[in-house]
């Protein structure tokens, strides 16, 4: 059996989706030798250069931190080879792994990813989820290889997605399931019980990096579909659609089965409750808005400043 203590493990991760593993790794008691995570961006409207989530929370543990702008660079791969990781973990790093890197720890790269592999692979697989209309899905652990989250199967832990639960919401609740499926990753590899299992790829599809475009209405789609695009980029790159030529965003809503003859983009009627809108099939109830350069605001609040009588349409 290894104990945990002995493996000298480097971190890599960036965004605060991959704080919570990182956290594990700490409370699992593993020798954490170093964290690589990308360099500090602008951000915000002054655009000061910002540190990354786990940047922060790795110096406040005081372990040392790498940024290298290229992991492939022979230079860092060798600076990574002198720490001699027996292990590395990697979530939402933000670069892909050369075989140089990934052929230098005894024990493996083992990345957490947030769904159930084979299916969606990818860049954004939590959002992908909830707009193909899953009812389910999760994290898996896996072993990493050259190819794009194609790597042998470790663990996986399921959850269900809410019928309203957005992408920023079910982002959180994973962020925590993949500590709890690293953990018991490590507590397997320990005790010797680790088990691989290869993916099949007729099964895997993939699931891109999003793009503001992805974030475009069309009404002519039904509004079940139109309700998991919504959810499924809230809250970034955001569902949207045309008030008078002005993007308008739109957020929480709800599907009705509702039958009607307006045309698609049509609005039907707008209350505190909602603004009602004519998709291909049924309706879409909107109940928060939000013009450029103004923040989301609730149906109620939003038409006290701009009314939306019926008839109006909103364009693709």
């Amino acid at each position: 059996m290894i104990a945990a203590a002995s493996i000298r493990t480097v971190f890599m991760g960036t965004p605060e989706f991959a704080l919570p593993t990182l956290e594990g790794l700490f409370a699992a008691g593993v020798d954490l030798v170093g964290v690589y995570t990308q360099p500090d961006r602008p951000s915000g409207r002054g655009k000061q250069l910002t540190p990354p989530p786990v940047k922060q929370l790795a110096l406040e543990h005081g372990i040392p931190v790498f940024q290298p702008l290229k992991l492939r660079l022979p230079e860092v791969v060798e600076e990574l080879r002198a720490l001699a990781p027996d292990l590395i973990v990697v979530v939402a790093y933000g670069q892909i792994l050369p075989k140089s890197v990934l052929e230098i720890p005894r024990y493996g790269c083992i990345n957490v990813h947030a769904s159930l592999l084979p299916k969606y692979r990818g860049a954004a697989p939590i959002n992908k989820a909830i707009v193909d209309g899953e009812t389910e899905t999760g994290v898996t652990t896996m072993y990493m290889d050259v190819g794009l989250d194609t790597g042998d199967m470790l663990v996986k832990k399921t959850t269900p997605i809410g019928p309203l639960e957005t992408a920023g919401q079910l982002h959180d609740r994973l962020a925590v399931l993949g500590r709890e499926a690293l953990a018991e990753t490590l507590e397997r590899l320990c005790a010797g019980t680790l088990h691989r299992e290869q993916q099949a790829d007729a099964l895997s599809c993939y699931a891109p990096m999003l793009k503001k475009e992805d974030g475009r209405i069309d009404w002519n789609r039904s509004a079940p579909e139109l309700h998991n695009q919504v959810r499924g980029l809230d809250p970034w790159p955001g569902a949207y659609t045309f008030l008078a030529g002005e993007p308008l965003k739109l957020a929480r809503t709800l599907p009705l089965d509702e039958a009607h003859s307006a045309a698609p983009g049509t609005i039907l009627a707008a209350s505190g409750d909602g603004v009602h809108i004519a998709c291909g099939q049924g309706v879409l109830r909107v109940g928060e808005l939000q013009l450029p350069g103004r923040r989301r605001l609730p149906a109620a609040e939003f038409l006290r400043g701009s009314p939306l009588p019926p008839g109006t349409c909103l364009t693709p």
